[in-house]
């Protein structure tokens, strides 16, 4: 399924209101209906013939990757800020923290893990909007330079980094992480943050951030995957994968295994790894709420809960029905609607894959790029 380029919505990064971006973007609301019917169109055969057998419908997706990820950033990343930040991920949900510093925290815990300090410079793949570039560039004054292949978010990034005074540390590059625009052995260090999951097979990314290491430079990652818990012989495990695929704009996830075989296929040299969403840990048992807490809800009175209550069930059908409102009265632009169900979609695909330890989004690896006299054995 090749999908023909269409034109781009119209989008102004440097608009920090959600209710004026959605009235740029309804300045030229065919674009804007066109990406959300392209991004729907990957989809539909699942829902028309079943899910029992979907590796036709994986293979187009995961070939049309580019236009699939590039449609759905074009139009999520605004409900994104939005309802979550401009940090893009999950986090270990510690009970005496805050949302904010959850998030932080597990931003920091990469430039530790890489070594990263004043002088290097570090590769940010897919770097989305830049929350954690400019966060990982705060605490280890190191150069984070962020890959991203959708252009808003490439200039609603260099635009914060500039707004918040970060441009000597922080910049991004336009580019596809399966061909990088960088130089071979260019980079002091990279990471990924629920990014690669996006790829067509996880070598691609990885064995370009490999390219573009330094010898002896590491990479660090949270990806994505499912867990041994899942069955995809179980159709209800089926179902809420596929769910969260489509809410997510993943062809289809890998395992955790297929993870692990695809950093050594590349070249790396596998340094630690762990699930840290893993509810089997006594640290996740005792001192955690689980990872997808932020969007299951929590009602407990306190003002975390109140300044994150767009993210909870409740708050989240707020949102999508005032922004049908929006949608009808010709404020926002047609197709918004159906973002906000698509993504509400994902988002209780989510909750239930968490509640059923069927996936993680932050298993953690640690990689190294071998010295060039270094033989690594597979």
């Amino acid at each position: 399924m090749t999908k023909p380029e269409l034109p781009t919505p119209n989008q102004n990064p440097e608009q920090d209101n959600f209710l004026l971006r959605l009235r740029t973007k309804n300045t030229d609301s065919s674009s804007h209906a066109a990406t959300v019917s392209s991004y729907a169109s990957y989809w539909e055969a699942d829902h028309k013939n079943g899910i029992e057998n979907t590796d036709q419908t994986v293979a187009e997706r995961r070939k049309g990757s580019d236009s699939l990820t590039n449609h759905f950033y074009d139009m999520v990343t605004d409900f994104y800020e939005y309802g979550w930040g401009q940090s893009f991920h999950f986090a270990p949900i510690y009970k005496d923290s805050t949302f904010t510093q959850c998030i932080s925290r597990h931003e920091d815990f990469l430039a530790l893990k890489l070594g990263l300090k004043p002088g290097m410079t570090c590769l940010d793949v897919g770097c989305g909007v830049g929350g954690p570039l400019r966060e990982i560039a705060k605490f280890s004054g190191s150069k984070i330079v962020g890959l991203n292949n959708n252009e808003y978010q490439v200039k609603r990034c260099d635009f914060l980094a500039n707004k918040y005074g970060m441009t000597r540390l922080c910049k991004a590059v336009k580019g596809n992480f399966e061909a990088m625009p960088f130089p071979d052995n260019h980079f002091d260090a990279a990471y990924a943050i629920e990014a690669t999951c996006h790829a067509r097979h996880l070598e691609n990314p990885y064995g370009e951030v490999f390219r573009t290491l330094k010898p002896g430079s590491y990479f660090a990652c949270y990806e994505w995957l499912t867990t041994e818990d899942y069955d995809e012989s179980n159709l209800t495990h089926k179902r809420i994968i596929h769910a969260l695929e489509e809410g997510n704009s993943i062809a289809k996830l890998y395992t955790i295994e297929q993870c692990l075989q695809a950093v050594k296929n590349v070249g790396f040299e596998l340094v630690e790894y762990q699930d840290l969403a893993d509810p089997r840990n006594p640290i996740v048992q005792s001192a955690q709420q689980p990872w997808q807490t932020p969007l299951k809800g929590s009602y407990k009175l306190s003002f975390d809960n109140l300044t994150n209550f767009t993210m909870n069930p409740l708050g989240r059908f707020i949102t999508d029905k005032f922004v049908w409102g929006l949608e009808m009265v010709g404020f926002a632009p047609k197709g918004t609607r159906q973002v906000s169900q698509i993504l509400n979609k994902g988002a209780d695909a989510l909750v239930e894959a968490g509640d059923l330890n069927l996936f993680t989004p932050m298993f953690f690896f640690l990689a190294r790029k071998p010295l060039e006299t270094e033989v690594v054995e597979h």
